[in-house]
């Protein structure tokens, strides 16, 4: 059989048992998409979706738990055997008037539906039953040579669904496939019309490219295409910003930031990837030469880029906390330079933050894509290492109460005393309750003392 059982036998015996189902009740019933694909290329599907004959309602009628997520497209979300399945009615599409989603549908057979769908290596069936590969459109041939191929005409196929324009470049670059002469110019010619298409699934794909192994691939052919400089302006403005060669000998901005993509691990999270493309994005509109020492700089890039950063994700629909993390990995990655002369307490802080392990791994991207000094990231690694055995930042010797008992009313200035008995706990001053009390009685004291 095709499709292995390796790792997904659960997920493969559900699925067939839909198939049966729907064969056993007079409907054709096949594998579709993705599933094909994969399965084709040797690897287990995470999904599997159902292509048949039988309607929408007919489908409902046969199966006791089902969602209606896009009955009027033909679209029946199935629960069988605790896994999720999308049983597609075999359709055509009518007219496009949104680049998104057809003003119509109609109900039709395997070939019309195969023919309708954006990629040849997508467009293929799988029958369980006879295991047989159903192929209207050449996605055997185009999968054996490692093309990826719009349907029919690919400016048709685009202006369908602008959204295939960055499908395109993610098939290509996470199937390592090369993207077929006129399909690749229709993606030139159309990469403005991206804008059009939905924040959210704009975001959606690029994610999907970032968190792939082969993200620099997909980096290149979002640049190549021009849909990089559509959907990310602030990065394509990176190109040509010249930078000091004493510290980034590897070339300008966008030479480096290209760079530490191609560095970062196999596994790197979305987010960190994305944290490396904007990282320095603050720099172009910062530039300045500085005569006096015959170098360029970049005065607050962080800073301004950390703003600009949480601009381009709100404007991506990108949720709150992945916009916190990626932000404060932007405005604090020139901080990391200062590591080794920060006192005990500040150091403990700063590595005690939630998102510091994503920020010391931009931070070694950074440098082995730049002056290669790993100094400071050795430095923290053995810190790390060091402070292994206790909190970074244990328990509190002391709390507000014990101030409010002291006689202070509730206020900043609670805060303040506080935070002085939490560097002096950090910095190995004091350990104790006892110790503790008596820091915050002489604070109290001298601070009564000065008012």
């Amino acid at each position: 059989m095709l499709f292995s059982v390796r790792n997904n036998s659960d997920l493969l015996a559900a699925a067939i048992s839909i198939v049966r189902r729907l064969k056993d009740a007079g409907f054709v019933s096949l594998f579709a998409g993705g599933s094909v694909r994969d399965a084709l290329r040797g690897e287990s599907p995470k999904d599997i979706d159902i292509a048949t004959s039988a309607t929408p309602e007919q489908v409902q009628k046969l199966f006791n738990r089902t969602i209606p997520v896009g009955a009027h497209f033909g679209v029946i979300r199935v629960l069988e055997a605790g896994f999720e399945f999308e049983v597609a009615t075999f359709r055509s599409d009518g007219v496009y008037l949104d680049g998104r989603r057809p003003t119509d549908v109609k109900f039709s057979n395997p070939e019309e539906d195969a023919r309708r769908r954006d990629f040849t290596v997508n467009g293929m069936f799988y029958d369980p039953i006879e295991d047989t590969i159903v192929d209207y459109v050449g996605g055997r041939a185009d999968l054996d040579e490692m093309i990826i191929r719009a349907i029919g005409n690919p400016e048709e196929r685009f202006a369908e669904d602008r959204l295939r324009l960055m499908r395109a470049v993610r098939f290509s670059s996470v199937l390592q496939f090369n993207i077929e002469s006129s399909t690749w110019d229709a993606v030139k010619k159309s990469a403005d019309k991206i804008s059009i298409v939905s924040p959210e699934r704009i975001r959606d794909e690029l994610m999907k490219i970032l968190c792939n192994q082969n993200r620099l691939r997909g980096f290149d052919l979002l640049d190549a295409s021009g849909l990089l400089a559509i959907i990310l302006p602030e990065v394509d403005r990176l190109k040509g910003c010249e930078q000091p060669p004493q510290f980034h000998p590897e070339g300008d901005v966008f030479v480096h930031t290209r760079l530490m993509l191609e560095l970062l691990p196999v596994d790197a999270d979305a987010l960190l990837a994305l944290s490396v493309l904007l990282h320095d994005i603050g720099k172009p509109p910062t530039r300045s030469f500085d005569a006096e020492n015959n170098r360029i700089r970049f005065n607050g890039h962080d800073r301004l880029g950390a703003e600009m950063a949480e601009d381009v994700m709100r404007r991506l629909r990108f949720s709150r906390q992945e916009i916190d993390t990626v932000v404060e990995a932007v405005r604090n990655h020139m901080v990391f330079k200062d590591v080794q002369r920060m006192r005990p307490a500040k150091l403990k802080r700063f590595m005690a933050r939630p998102n510091f392990d994503l920020e010391l791994d931009l931070h070694r991207v950074d440098c082995l894509g730049s002056h290669a000094d790993l100094e400071n990231h050795e430095f923290l690694k053995r810190k790390a290492e060091e402070f292994s055995n206790q909190p970074l930042i244990p328990v509190p010797l002391v709390r507000g109460d014990d101030l409010i008992s002291l006689g202070l009313k509730p206020g900043p200035r609670i805060g303040e005393l506080l935070e002085t008995v939490q560097t002096a706990q950090l910095e190995g001053e004091v350990s104790t309750r006892e110790e503790a009390l008596e820091l915050l009685a002489r604070c109290v004291i001298q601070k009564s003392r000065i008012e």
